[in-house]
């Protein structure tokens, strides 16, 4: 990435002016926070002490033995506090927050993860925090909704556009703009205009540099292939960042294929999407020919994004990280199969990596290794897939 917040052509800061001052001090405080001993030194106590850091490599041997082919190892993310990865970037710009002297967090959640993550650790240090959330996800994440109320935040109710995901982050952006002297934005994942990608894939790195410490020590050598689920792309690019210098460790990330890319009800922007901007950053974008924001779709709230991180766009460009697409079907199937054959309940972003991680190890032979990213738990989404599975 250069000084102008670019991966290659993808990145940027296009905002408007009245956001410039505030992305700014965010980017200078940035920058004496991760530099200062002492703010590391709280940030790991915290991950250690709250979050629950390291998080176990695991390996999956019931589902290596059905799959009757490569090893599968499970990057054990959903055994952190509030069950997702999103705990790390929360704990990292709250402490971020308080270095800045902001009184006041806002975020935006689609699958409820980012916003209880936010809510815990906002709670945690005596933080207001106001959440932003569409109306269709917070149908489809209920127990989300619950928990973020009960740990003291207010969600706001987003009616406009499709109701989820991407509109929450517009009423955020709204909002931040409106209270940039005292209020935060934690935004959620590796979007946004600079310095956010590059930050939050910073405060996620610590799952790739345990995965990577874990394996090596497992099993004397890197992975063959890394496996991640990609909505915005926090925790694969969390995952992946690590390894990017071990040139033999092939990277994969799993977009939303919803009811299939023919359909054109999805969420995979590298199979339907083209170069656009979207919440200030330049990346591919689901958009129609005159350039609006088309519609999307996943059975996962939080594959459920038109666009993707810049820093995704870049790997992929360069060759050095791979993008397909898992449908529904194929991750309510993965859901299930890890469900009878581990004793763990995924979340269905994770499952579509469980399903392309699977079908990959069965193909390759035994004496590889194949490590998937379970970002999260699927206590969240345990109503979605009943209703799935009734149909």
């Amino acid at each position: 990435m250069d000084k102008k917040g670019y991966f290659g052509e993808f990145g940027g800061q296009f905002v408007p002016e009245t956001l410039m001052s505030a992305l700014e001090e965010l980017e200078r405080a940035y920058g004496k926070f991760s530099r200062d001993k002492k703010c590391r030194a709280e940030l790991a106590r915290h991950l250690h002490e709250f979050a629950g850091r390291p998080t176990p490599l695991y390996f999956a041997e019931r589902l290596t033995k059905k799959a009757g082919g490569a090893k599968i190892y499970l990057k054990r993310e959903d055994l952190t506090h509030t069950g997702a990865h999103k705990i790390n970037n929360a704990v990292g710009q709250v402490l971020l927050a308080r270095f800045m002297g902001k009184s006041r967090i806002i975020a935006e959640t689609g699958a409820g993860q980012h916003g209880v993550a936010t809510a815990t650790v906002a709670a945690k240090f005596g933080l207001e925090c106001v959440v932003y959330m569409g109306e269709v996800d917070m149908e489809r994440q209920k127990p989300n909704v619950l928990r973020m109320k009960l740990l003291g935040a207010e969600v706001v109710p987003v009616s406009s556009g499709s109701k989820t995901l991407k509109d929450a982050i517009n009423e955020a952006l709204r909002d931040w703009i409106t209270n940039i002297n005292t209020t935060h934005y934690l935004l959620g994942s590796v979007l946004g205009p600079y310095p956010y990608p590059q930050m939050i894939r910073n405060f996620q790195k610590v799952i790739g540099e345990e995965a990577r410490r874990d394996i090596l020590k497992r099993e004397k050598r890197p992975p063959d292939y890394l496996v991640a689920c990609v909505g915005g792309g926090s925790n694969a690019i969390g995952l992946f960042y690590p390894f990017l210098k071990d040139k033999k460790v092939q990277m994969i990330g799993v977009e939303a294929g919803g009811l299939g890319i023919a359909s054109g009800k999805h969420a995979a922007r590298f199979a339907g999407g083209r170069v656009g901007i979207l919440h200030g950053t330049k990346s591919f974008v689901l958009q129609d020919k005159f350039g609006q924001i088309k519609e999307t779709h996943s059975v996962s709230a939080g594959l459920d994004y038109p666009s993707v991180g810049p820093e995704h766009s870049f790997l992929r460009e360069i060759g050095r990280a791979e993008y397909v697409s898992v449908t529904d079907k194929q991750a309510l199937e993965a859901f299930s199969l890890l469900c009878e054959t581990e004793g763990i309940i995924p979340a269905l972003e994770s499952s579509h990596a469980v399903a392309y991680g699977y079908a990959l190890a069965k193909r390759l032979p035994k004496n590889k290794i194949v490590v998937i990213n379970l970002s999260g738990r699927g206590d969240k989404d345990l109503e979605t897939v009943t209703r799935a599975q009734s149909l």
